[in-house]
């Protein structure tokens, strides 16, 4: 009788295998607009060889919660990271080992272990600490140096400047991934070799958009972000659920693509969740994990095969993936069913263990011919190709600066929506304050309209800027957080290229806001003094430039900076000295007078305007002649000269861009998804 449903299972597993294979002619010639043979861009470097040995992975799952979240939850944060509750075992015994040439699936329901196992792999287990085992590449234990010269790794979500084409992208990363021995043309014709390799030609010149701006598609994004990691060709390529948000055709060609870039002598490692069966035809090598423990390691079209041998037979028209996945879920919905779930995935497990012990590879094989050959590339003399992560000196810091601001210079000033809206609302509210003041020629401003025209502007501009730079920053920290982690380059030079790089936006904006409402409100037509007026003014706007800056770079969500970031401004405006004499306030608002921008401002534009300047007062029928400076001392705002107020904003300035570099350069610049 088990003679009988053995060979009737087998046949099963045939009928299905056939089927798929029948199948597959029909699909190639769907999925592959061009020749699938066709490698444009091979690893030339030797075989390489990921294993991972009796590996024992502790997750904090409270240091996956954000220390903001803790504290909004009345929580102390470095007390729930210490509390053993908080600690959990991601992944139990896990042994695998990869060459080059083959494609490894890690598949799973979520909680698997499949997020864990990358972060241990890429070096990045922030959140976790390793009880036991190790990770060897090409035979050596894995370092950071080494995992960054042999391993690539992409994220689940593309992190990419909207505003530049697909060209643009990959060039601006070649200058600074590539060594310096590499010339224009050697760079010029990786980065052709690359947007061919991933079938990128027709959208090359196409911008790589995102969620607002109108670019390439989903799919193509995804290749984009494989591409900037491919530059640099490295020979082991890990991808963190690359077919997450996109629709079957589109995931379907990102998988056929991955799975020729294995064949082009590399070793590909990514993790999905259920994938379908034609993209689980195109894997060498699946790992299925639940609760961090494997049950299945070997090849994919031998999965059915290893389950219908221990009972488990796939029903036929089934996706193999989504019936052996849900089939080792753990199912929470009771405490009952959790408990029967785990023990069914512990004993699939441990009946794992026991069918591989012995094997050097950790693979199960069918007791067949054809199943011993587990594809992988030999080790093969390729054309040599500089190898861009051994000896070769990579570029300096200048080189660096130079592309990253060129880079972001090109992506801001492409976002015309942006600026002509920027632009409108510093003319909107130039204008909107100039006529107010208006026509005032046959009868001068009173002291008190004058010196409240000074501080609206120096005071309001200012405000609208905070917003702007602050959702700007977060929008790109989660660019920054990868680049800075691959170590594209160190803080110093992207620090320069921010502040620098903004600095044309920044130039005309203030432009188009301080030019005419000087002449509008009539104020002293003096070209040294209108020079003077706008200089501060210029100093003032970035100075809160520098404030949003620091602030965006020092806390971890928009909310967080763009609140930081009014409550100073709004401490800042109310002790400038405008709406109570400084001379009134008690210590705390006076020392935190001394420290705002928008204060000495004030008394720097108050300055220009009355100091060597006869006032006129009129009283009744009485006309008196007070000198300025006299007026401009009773609001106590006459304590410096004005050559001090300008080094005083410079310094305040400074302490902002110190207080932003720092925050790159010692703090992680996580953004909410990245926890």
């Amino acid at each position: 009788m088990s003679q009988v449903v053995t060979e009737k299972t087998t046949e099963e597993t045939r009928l299905w295998n056939g089927a798929v294979l029948d199948a597959s002619g029909l699909q190639d010639s769907l999925f592959s607009p061009e020749s699938d043979n066709s490698l444009y861009f091979t690893y030339s470097g030797q075989s390489n060889t990921l294993e991972v040995r009796d590996l024992t992975y502790q997750v904090n799952v409270a240091s996956q919660v954000p220390w903001f979240e803790q504290l909004a939850q009345f929580k102390i944060p470095w007390r729930s990271h210490s509390s053993k509750d908080a600690c959990d075992l991601g992944i139990q015994n896990l042994s695998f080992k990869v060459r080059s040439g083959q494609m490894l699936a890690i598949i799973g329901s979520s909680g698997c272990g499949r997020a864990s196992l990358l972060d241990v792999i890429t070096g990045r287990d922030h959140g976790g600490k390793m009880k036991s085992g190790q990770i060897w590449i090409n035979g050596q234990p894995s370092t950071p140096q080494l995992m960054r010269k042999c391993v690539a790794h992409v994220r689940q979500h593309d992190q990419l400047l909207p505003n530049l084409t697909v060209r643009e992208t990959l060039s601006f990363i070649a200058q600074i991934r590539l060594p310096r021995s590499f010339s224009q043309a050697q760079r010029d014709k990786r980065v052709e070799d690359v947007i061919a390799e991933l079938r990128l030609r027709q959208c090359a010149n196409t911008r790589v958009g995102n969620t607002y701006v109108r670019g390439v598609s989903g799919g193509e994004r995804r290749r984009v972000s494989i591409g900037v990691q491919l530059l640099w060709n490295p020979g082991i390529l890990i991808l963190d659920e690359p077919t997450s948000g996109l629709d079957s055709f589109t995931a379907h060609n990102l998988v056929r693509t991955l799975s020729r870039l294995a064949k082009g002598n590399r070793l590909v490692l990514i993790s999905l969740h259920q994938p379908r069966s034609d993209i689980f035809r195109l894997f060498d090598l699946v790992l299925l994990m639940t609760s961090g423990t494997p049950l299945y390691l070997g090849a994919a079209q031998h999965m059915v095969q290893y389950f219908t041998e221990i009972g488990y037979p796939c029903p036929r028209y089934s996706n193999p993936a989504d019936f052996y996945v849900d089939l080792t879920s753990i199912d929470r919905r009771s405490k009952e069913q959790e408990m029967a779930t785990m023990e069914k995935a512990r004993s699939l497990a441990a009946l794992f263990l026991e069918k591989v012990r012995g094997f050097d590879d950790f693979l199960w094989k069918a007791e067949t011919k054809e199943a011993d050959m587990v594809p992988y590339a030999v080790s093969r003399t390729l054309p040599q190709d500089t190898d861009c992560r051994t000896a070769a000196r990579m570029p300096g810091v200048m080189q660096q600066f130079t592309t990253l601001i060129r880079r972001q210079i090109s992506n801001d000033f492409r976002d015309l929506p942006t600026l002509l809206i920027h632009g409108a609302e510093a003319c909107l509210m130039s204008l909107i304050i100039g006529f107010l003041y208006y026509g005032h020629d046959a009868k001068p401003l009173s002291f008190t309209d004058t010196s409240a025209l000074l501080f609206m502007i120096g005071a309001l501009i200012p405000f609208n800027v905070i917003l702007d730079v602050v959702s700007k920053c977060h929008s790109e920290r989660s660019m920054l957080y990868y680049e800075l982690e691959d170590g594209l380059y160190t803080a110093g030079p992207y620090f320069f290229a921010k502040v620098l790089g903004e600095l044309p936006e920044h130039c005309a904006y203030v432009i188009i806001y301080g030019m005419p409402i000087y002449w509008l409100t009539n104020l002293r037509p003096v070209p040294e003094l209108f020079l003077l007026h706008f200089l501060l003014v210029w100093l003032v706007v970035f100075c809160c430039r520098a404030m949003a800056l620091a602030a965006s770079a020092l806390l971890p969500t928009f909310h967080m900076s763009s609140f930081f970031c009014n409550a100073l401004y709004n401490s800042f405006y109310l002790t400038a000295g405008f709406m109570i004499n400084l001379g009134n306030m008690w210590a705390v608002p006076a020392w935190i007078s001394n420290l705002s921008f928008l204060h000495w401002c004030f008394a720097g534009l108050m300055q220009i305007q009355f100091n060597g300047y006869p006032y006129t007062v009129q009283i009744g029928n009485l006309t008196l002649s007070v000198p300025g400076d006299k007026m401009v001392t009773t609001m106590d705002l006459n304590s410096h000269p004005l050559y001090a107020i300008y080094l005083i904003v410079i310094g305040i300035s400074c302490g902002f861009l110190f207080l932003y570099y720092l925050s790159l350069k010692f703090i992680k610049q996580k953004s909410i998804q990245d926890w």
